[in-house]
C-alpha cells in the first residue's frame, strides 16, 4: 500500500468511534482530510461537526456538513485528528499544518481523542520531527532564545512565497529543531510556560485515547 492508501484506510477505521455521535470534533491534515472524505457519505447521520482549522471547516462546508463554533456545543464526544509523531505511549508531536492552537482547544473540550496516522508516524521517542510553536508575533526573538537554551534549534516557518507563515489566530510558527523530547509532558509544560507562547505542538498532557495506524493491510488498534 502507498502512504495516502493508508492513511484512506486508517481514516476509514476511525468512522466506527463517530457512530451515534451527535457532533464530531474534526482535525485537520491529510489524514484527516480523508475523514472527511468519509464523513460525506454519513452526514444524514449526525448533525456537524467543530473543526479544528479554517481548511478543514472549507472542505467540510463544501459537502454539506455544517460547522459548528466550539462556543455553541460546549463539551464534544469524540475528537479525531492526526499527528506527526505518536508514541506508544500515545503521547503526540503535531502542528506540521500550523493548526495546533486550535487542534488542543478542540482536543481539550473532546471526551475522547482518536489518533489516525499511519505507521511512518510511529516512535520510541518524539522530536525527529521539528516541535512547532505558536508564538506571538513580537515574542518570536525571546521565544527562538528560549528554545535554544532548552536544546533546540527553532527555525521561522516560511510560506512557498518566502513570507513568515500566518496561523488562523494570526500568530507566527517557530518549528523547533534537535529536540530529544524524552519526558513530553514536562516540556510541554515548560513551553507552555513561556511568556509569548499561545501554545506548543506537544500532545501529552491531553494524549490521545486510541491511536489507529494504518499498517501493511491492516489497521492496529493501541
Amino acid at each position: 500500500m502507498t502512504q495516502d492508501e493508508l492513511k484512506r484506510q486508517v481514516a476509514e477505521a476511525a468512522l466506527k468511534y463517530v457512530k451515534d455521535v451527535p457532533i464530531i470534533g474534526v482535525g485537520t491534515g491529510s489524514t484527516v482530510n480523508h475523514f472527511i472524505d468519509f464523513l460525506a457519505d454519513i452526514k444524514q447521520d449526525f448533525e456537524g461537526a467543530v473543526s479544528s482549522s479554517r481548511m478543514s471547516t472549507e472542505r467540510m462546508q463544501k459537502i454539506g456538513i455544517r460547522v459548528f463554533d466550539l462556543n455553541e456545543v460546549g463539551d464534544i464526544e469524540v475528537y479525531v485528528d492526526g499527528a506527526d509523531e505518536v508514541t506508544p505511549h500515545k503521547a503526540m508531536l503535531k502542528g506540521g499544518g500550523g493548526a495546533l492552537t486550535r487542534e488542543k482547544i478542540v482536543a481539550a473540550a473532546s471526551k475522547k481523542f482518536i489518533c489516525i496516522v499511519d505507521e511512518t508516524k510511529t516512535v520510541d521517542v518524539l522530536g525527529k520531527f521539528p516541535l512547532p510553536v505558536e508564538v506571538i508575533p513580537m515574542s518570536r526573538s525571546y521565544v527562538a532564545r528560549e528554545m535554544v537554551k532548552l536544546g533546540g534549534q527553532p527555525v521561522l516557518r516560511m510560506t512557498k512565497e518566502g513570507v513568515p507563515f500566518i496561523s488562523d489566530n494570526h500568530c507566527e510558527i517557530l518549528d523547533v529543531h534537535n529536540l530529544n523530547i524524552l519526558d513530553p509532558i514536562a516540556l510541554e509544560k515548560t513551553i507552555n510556560n513561556i511568556p509569548g507562547v499561545i501554545t506548543c505542538g506537544l500532545f501529552a498532557m491531553r494524549g490521545a485515547d486510541v491511536v489507529l495506524i494504518g499498517a501493511g493491510d491492516k489497521v492496529i488498534t493501541r
